[in-house]
């Protein structure tokens, strides 16, 4: 009677395992053996570890140093060839805008001397007032093509971000505060102020 008990558990047992194979499940047995394989893995590391003289952990931190050292100056040589490079850049394309700027100008300098030639050869006063006014035209459209453009001052109120003041006068409680004569003009570049214009104030 002992004997089909234990026949009985055994086939029991069997058929768990069998059920556990079925269903992608790890037989407890098994589990146990890998258990005590990876055990066995950690603990054969950590031997290896342990038996690493102190030599050899300074010979690896050693090597591992000297390839942090060999990045680092990889990486600094290739930031400072990019800086090069850039700055280069940057400076080809102020040679360019530079050398633009020069031939736009050019014409105007021909039409200059033409107009001086033309002061020595005649007496027509008015040609050639007409030919300075044409010169200084062509100036003005030049110098509105680079967006540069003339301060108004016309009846202006006294600005300091654009005016510069040489000497006050007194005109009177309506013109106080008020520009009354530019002495010279000035210029902004967009909405940058290159030149102020000099001016004088009412008080």
């Amino acid at each position: 009677m002992a004997k089909d008990n234990t026949e009985n558990m055994n086939d029991k047992n069997l058929q768990e395992q069998v059920d556990d194979i079925l269903n992608g499940e790890q037989p407890e047995s098994q589990a146990n053996s890998t258990d005590q394989d990876e055990k066995g893995a950690d603990a054969a590391t950590s031997d290896e570890a342990e038996q690493e003289t102190p030599e050899q952990q300074i010979e690896r931190l050693q090597k591992r140093v000297a390839e942090l050292e060999d990045i680092r100056l990889r990486q600094m040589a290739e930031f400072d060839n990019y800086r090069r490079r850039t700055n280069k850049e940057k400076l080809e394309l102020l040679d360019s805008a530079g050398e633009k700027l020069l031939v736009d100008i050019l014409p105007l300098v021909d039409d200059f001397e033409r107009a001086r030639d033309a002061m020595a050869k005649t007496e027509d006063i008015a040609s050639l007032r007409e030919g300075i006014d044409l010169i200084y035209s062509k100036f003005i459209a030049w110098l509105d093509k680079q967006d540069v453009h003339a301060i108004d001052t016309t009846d202006a109120d006294f600005n300091t971000d654009e005016h510069e003041a040489i000497t006050t006068f007194a005109a009177g409680d309506d013109k106080k505060g008020k520009i009354i004569d530019c002495t010279q003009k000035g210029y902004k570049h967009g909405e940058r102020v290159i030149r102020f214009a000099k001016v004088v104030v009412g008080e």
